[in-house]
């Protein structure tokens, strides 16, 4: 077996947070389980058994929901325990977490730090538009609660990195934001586009990114870069570092980028394995690492065409002169047949292909121009 990557899923859905936009509530609601409650102990040593012992050379596990940090901070030192036993190959470990930094306090930040656990804290930008979408159940303010939480990570040494979703309201405030997150001292950033609701038309919700909307975030959120990176002050920005990769012949790190679905495991919380995180339904579960092994999970995957399916890209994309940068991105964005049929769009295009095309076309030349400075440096 190669290197490996888990992603778990050991609340379910379950959460602290009710966020307007969340993809994941609304995968859960398209399926016949809407939510498999909080994994068990003995699920989690199965999980980590049985992926952990295949892995060659490396290792990547991460936890992510609903909400992880529910399951307890005595769930998580189970979970390294779990990994020093099972590590029988003597690979490279990466753990991660990424949560909404509600329930993170001091003996969160301690373990965090001593376990070198990689931390992701979702900020959707600054208070007023952050707490626009995400509402707490307690009734509380879920942006002050993050503001703490960083606060408390950098005052520990955590390493973190703050995920914003970008929708509406985050695309068209982004030098407000920019701004805010430099004053703050946030050295690596994760822009993640927002998903509208799955196998419906796109666009259409209040918080909907368009591709026009996008294309703008793209430009303005690049030009601050830019200018920073020519100081010499420039954040970690994950798109960015990926598109001038590609540029100096390195293979993308992110799935998205790379345009073609990978080889990922996505757990639930009763053992349950899916392709990806953006398709954890009924029609694609691959197993169960509770009773089925990678082996049995991996063929699965293989009847079902999950992964060959992202291969397809129709003439149009495939013919763009910004094709070898593009990729055709992720798939969850592109249109599919049933979307062909509707008129939303062409099948394997990308929603946010005119975004793309309006971002390579005013700003390849800077992107070069970096990427040459960088691998000069």
């Amino acid at each position: 077996m190669p290197a490996i990557s888990v992603l778990v899923k050991p609340a379910s859905g379950n959460c602290n947070l009710n966020c307007d936009y969340c993809f994941y509530c609304d995968e859960s609601a398209k399926r016949q389980t809407a939510s498999f409650g909080m994994m068990s102990i003995k699920t989690l040593e199965n999980v980590i058994k049985n992926t952990l012992t295949r892995a060659e050379g490396f290792y990547s596990i991460a936890f992510q929901g609903g909400e992880p940090t529910l399951c307890g901070l005595d769930f998580f030192k189970k979970a390294v325990e779990f990994l020093k036993i099972y590590n029988k190959n003597k690979v490279q470990i990466q753990i991660a977490i990424q949560t909404n930094g509600y329930l993170i306090d001091e003996k969160w930040c301690r373990f965090l730090k001593e376990n070198n656990i990689l931390t992701g804290i979702s900020i959707d930008g600054i208070e007023r538009i952050h707490n626009a979408y995400r509402h707490p159940k307690d009734k509380g303010n879920s942006y002050k609660k993050n503001i703490e939480a960083t606060k408390l990570m950098d005052k520990y040494g955590v390493d973190y990195n703050v995920l914003t979703v970008i929708h509406r309201a985050v695309a068209e405030n982004i030098k407000e934001i920019y701004k805010d997150y430099k004053a703050k001292g946030y050295k690596y950033l994760q822009f993640i586009s927002c998903l509208d609701p799955l196998e419906e038309e796109r666009g259409k919700e209040e918080y909907s990114l368009t591709p026009e909307i996008y294309g703008q975030f793209l430009i303005d959120l690049f030009d601050l870069w830019y200018e920073d990176l020519l100081k010499g002050t420039p954040p970690f920005i994950r798109q960015f570092d990926n598109y001038m990769g590609i540029i100096a012949g390195y293979p993308p790190e992110s799935c998205e980028q790379n345009g073609v679905c990978g080889i990922a495991y996505t757990v639930e919380a009763n053992g349950n394995v899916y392709p990806c995180d953006f398709y954890v339904l009924d029609d694609l579960k691959l197993g169960n690492l509770n009773y089925d092994s990678l082996e049995t999970i991996d063929k699965k995957r293989k009847e079902i065409s999950f992964v060959e399916r992202s291969y397809y890209r129709p003439d149009e994309c495939l013919n763009c002169k910004w094709f070898k940068l593009c990729r055709g991105a992720c798939y969850r964005n592109r249109f599919t047949a049933k979307d062909e049929e509707l008129g939303y769009g062409t099948k394997g295009l990308n929603y946010f292909c005119k975004a793309y095309k309006r971002f390579f076309d005013e700003r390849f030349d800077k992107l070069l121009e970096l990427t040459n400075y960088v691998m000069g440096r």
